[in-house]
Formats: structure tokens, C-alpha cells, sequence
């Protein structure tokens, strides 16, 4: 146990610094947002970059991880969605946005930083393939059903024209798809040029911390609601559990199994909580205030969820 809270305990420590420089007013909560942007905008392209160039794309190209992670996530996406739906007696865009925020984690702020502690030498690549699946497949499957239940003119078409716009803009995937390309055509980048992508990916993990603290310090969670609780335990339990699942049941679908590290990977990414943006897609749908609470709880109770889903990936997986 005390070889896992020395993984969890860092990470969350930093969580902690972020939000009481924002709380006590070291820092206002407009820091916050920058940093936010510097993380995106630079460092996290900066590392994903590194980590796919300098890696053979056949490494990279893993089509089990990423099956197993898209299979495993979109059972989640339609238990979520059925239970808001049939349960909950929730609208289209709200049940959208529910299993939005089971399946859709905070790979680059908080699962990178846990996998680099964790598994550093597949850390990278890890983010990649999850960074793939989330913003091609997950992000905008969902998005064009909270659009089509929000009743705008041709919903899927226009949805699929604005992410695909989006994504092409995204620097983040800009980053991804430059490291692909470096690492198809074996580039090697000069040291010159390589150096100042080195110092900004080394800076992802600890500001995208401090981020993630510094934005929950400004959460109001007064007029909390039960409507959250099954996107929390969504999330942090049948998310890893459903993704776990999927792992094992490669071989059955004839697909090659995953190594150890690359099957703990993709079971602690699917743990770690909602992304940071969760909220902010959900403003357009007047869905802000449950989707900030949900990440909220999330981001705290992940804490212990966390701790348990590495103590048995440690005993039964690597």
C-alpha cells in the first residue's frame, strides 16, 4: 500500500498546491486558464510529439490497445446512456453528456503524470493511443447524439463538420499526427530543435496538476445533485472494469493480446477521472453546472479509486 499512495500521493499533493494558491490567492483563478493553455497549446503537443516520433510506428500502430479501449468504452457508453435514458427518465443531450463523462478521461492532466510514475517507459505512447481513440471516435460520436437530442438543423452532418474542424486545428492532434509522420519517415530531429521540445514536454505533467487543483478551487458544489452519481461511478469503476474486460477478451475476437504494461496502461487511464474540458463542451447545452460537480467528485473520490485500481493492477496484472 505505501508503494501506491507513493504514485497517487504526488500526483494529488500536486492537485492540492494548485487549488490552494487559487483558494488562498496566490494565484486568481485566471492563472488558471492560462496555464491551462500553455499545457494544451504547448506542452502536452510537445510531448506527445516526442514520445510518438521517437518510437517505431509498428510500436505506436497498436490496434489491440486501441480496440480494447474503444470496446470497452463504448459498453459503457451505451449501459450510461441507457440507464440516464430509461432510469433516469433524463433527455437525449443529457444522457449524451453523462456517458460523455464516464468514458472520456483526463488522459493528458492526470493519467500521463500516473503512468509516467508508473510505467514510464510506455507512458507516452500509452497517452497517444488514448488520445487517438478519445478525440477521433468517443468525443464526436457523443457530441453528435447531444447535438441531434438538442434539436439543431441537420445535426449529425453539422456536428461531424465542426469536430472535424476542430480536430484539425487542435494542437494537440496537430502534435500527435506531426510525431506519426516523423516516425513513419524515421526522422531524425537535430538536437538544437529537439532540446526545446524536451524542456516543454518535462513541464506537462506538473502544470497540468496544478491546473486540474487551481480550477476545482473555483467549483461551487451547493445544490449537488443525485443525478451525478452514476457519471462518477461510471467513470471511476465500470469505465476500468469495462476497458479491463475488453483487454482480456482480445484473443476471443482474434486479435493479439496486449502486454502487461500495455494492458495496466490502458485500465489506469480508464480510472483516472472526466477531462478537464468536460465542462466546457457541456455549455453549449446548458449542461455546465452537473458536468462541473461531476468532475469535481470525481477528481476527489479518485483519489481512493485510484489507489485500489493500482493496487490490483500491481497484484494481478504486472
Amino acid at each position: 500500500m505505501l508503494d501506491i499512495l507513493s504514485v497517487t500521493a504526488p500526483v494529488f499533493i500536486m492537485i492540492a498546491i494548485g487549488y490552494a494558491v487559487v483558494h488562498f490567492g496566490v494565484f486568481e483563478a485566471a492563472a488558471m486558464r492560462i496555464l491551462g493553455s500553455y499545457v494544451v497549446t504547448l506542452a502536452l503537443p510537445a510531448l506527445l510529439f516526442k514520445a510518438v516520433s521517437q518510437r517505431p510506428i509498428a510500436e505506436i500502430a497498436n490496434w489491440s490497445y486501441m480496440a480494447a479501449y474503444l470496446g470497452g468504452s463504448l459498453l459503457v457508453v451505451a449501459a450510461g446512456f441507457f440507464y440516464a435514458r430509461r432510469i433516469q427518465k433524463a433527455d437525449t443531450t443529457a444522457a449524451a453528456f453523462s456517458a460523455l463523462g464516464m468514458v472520456c478521461s483526463n488522459s493528458g492532466f492526470i493519467g500521463y503524470p500516473i503512468l509516467l510514475l508508473t510505467l514510464p517507459a510506455i507512458a507516452g505512447v500509452g497517452l497517444a493511443l488514448n488520445m487517438l481513440v478519445e478525440n477521433i471516435v468517443l468525443i464526436p460520436l457523443l457530441l453528435a447524439i447531444a447535438e441531434a437530442g438538442h434539436g439543431g438543423p441537420s445535426p449529425v452532418g453539422k456536428m461531424l463538420g465542426r469536430t472535424l474542424h476542430s480536430l484539425i486545428r487542435n494542437p494537440i492532434i496537430i502534435g500527435l499526427v506531426a510525431g506519426l509522420i516523423a516516425s513513419v519517415l524515421e526522422l531524425q530531429i537535430p538536437q538544437p530543435l529537439m532540446q526545446p521540445i524536451d524542456m516543454l514536454a518535462a513541464s506537462s505533467a506538473a502544470v497540468s496538476l496544478l491546473v486540474i487543483g487551481g480550477t476545482l478551487a473555483s467549483v461551487s458544489v451547493r445544490g449537488l445533485s443525485g443525478e451525478i452519481a452514476p457519471t462518477v461511478a461510471g467513470k471511476l469503476v465500470f469505465h476500468p472494469l469495462a476497458v479491463f474486460l475488453a483487454t482480456c477478451a482480445l484473443p476471443l475476437v482474434g486479435l493479439a493480446p496486449l502486454s502487461a504494461d500495455m494492458q495496466a496502461a490502458a485500465v489506469i487511464l480508464a480510472a483516472v477521472p472526466m477531462m478537464g474540458i468536460y465542462p466546457l463542451l457541456a455549455q453549449r447545452f446548458g449542461r455546465e453546472r452537473s458536468s462541473v460537480v461531476a468532475m469535481l467528485m470525481a477528481t476527489v473520490l479518485s483519489f481512493f479509486s485510484l489507489s485500489a485500481v493500482l493496487w490490483m493492477v500491481t497484484s494481478y496484472i504486472l
